[in-house]
């Protein structure tokens, strides 16, 4: 098994997909993923347009759906909610299916929705992610970052090395072997400055604070949270997400 850690879509290979991806966007959208389907949703299904997830969502019964639009942080109008997982009840999403579209993490997750495999992680299903990879070892693996509009951010990169780190761990192997590209032993030192501290490091990045400024505080605490749902999201069907 290689990992490839990239920082945004838009540095991944061109005409290349690997054997398993990972999108990785911990503010918010690969949170609010692991936790709708935790808490008993159908399926989140992505969409990086807003007009074709309206039109998607219509095929469905309103009592069976949920429209998640989140733009620069804020909710969309006219949208059933943003993009924070705490709004993400059991009493609302069981048995509904969420349709979501986020500024960054859905670019992500369209970029790599050709890949053999497709996962989400973030912080808050880190070890179910890892012990994926070391039950079914892909050969290829990417872990892809969301960044902001194609620029890099601190806490995808730190959840890619949360992940290599505990793949290093739990595997023992030595990080150069595991390593593909240059970025992986840098999101692993990131990692392990701030694993006591991720509120912290969320608090350090543009994203975190421009939530902040928006005044989503225990939407941060929520996702500095490791290992605290057991969820897999995994792609059946280009888009759609199931556990």
């Amino acid at each position: 098994m290689k990992l490839f850690v990239y920082h945004t879509p838009e540095l991944t290979p061109k005409d290349q997909v690997p054997d398993c991806a990972i999108a990785v966007d911990v503010l918010r959208a690969t949170s609010t993923i692991a936790t709708v389907l935790s808490a008993g949703g159908e399926a989140v299904q992505v969409f990086s347009d807003l007009d074709e997830l309206i039109a998607v969502s219509e095929t469905w019964p309103p009592q069976k759906r949920l429209r998640a639009g989140e733009r620069g942080g804020g909710k969309v109008v006219g949208f059933d909610l943003g993009n924070s997982p705490l709004d993400c009840t059991p009493e609302l999403v069981e048995g509904r299916r969420l349709f979501i579209s986020t500024t960054n993490g859905t670019r992500a997750l369209k970029r790599v929705q050709d890949s053999a495999t497709v996962l989400t992680a973030a912080f808050i299903n880190r070890a179910t992610v890892v012990q994926y990879l070391l039950e079914k070892q892909p050969e290829i693996v990417w872990i892809v970052g969301s960044g902001w509009e194609g620029s890099y951010s601190l806490e995808d990169t730190a959840c890619a090395g949360a992940i290599a780190h505990s793949v290093v761990e739990k595997s023992q192997l030595p990080p150069e072997e595991l390593a593909g590209n240059d970025e992986v032993i840098s999101a692993i030192a990131l990692y392990s400055q701030w694993q006591n501290n991720l509120l912290g490091l969320f608090h350090h990045a543009s994203h975190g604070k421009r939530l902040l400024r928006l005044e989503c505080h225990e939407d941060l605490k929520y996702c500095s949270q490791t290992d605290v749902l057991t969820v897999l999201p995994i792609q059946k069907e280009p888009g759609v997400f199931k556990s």
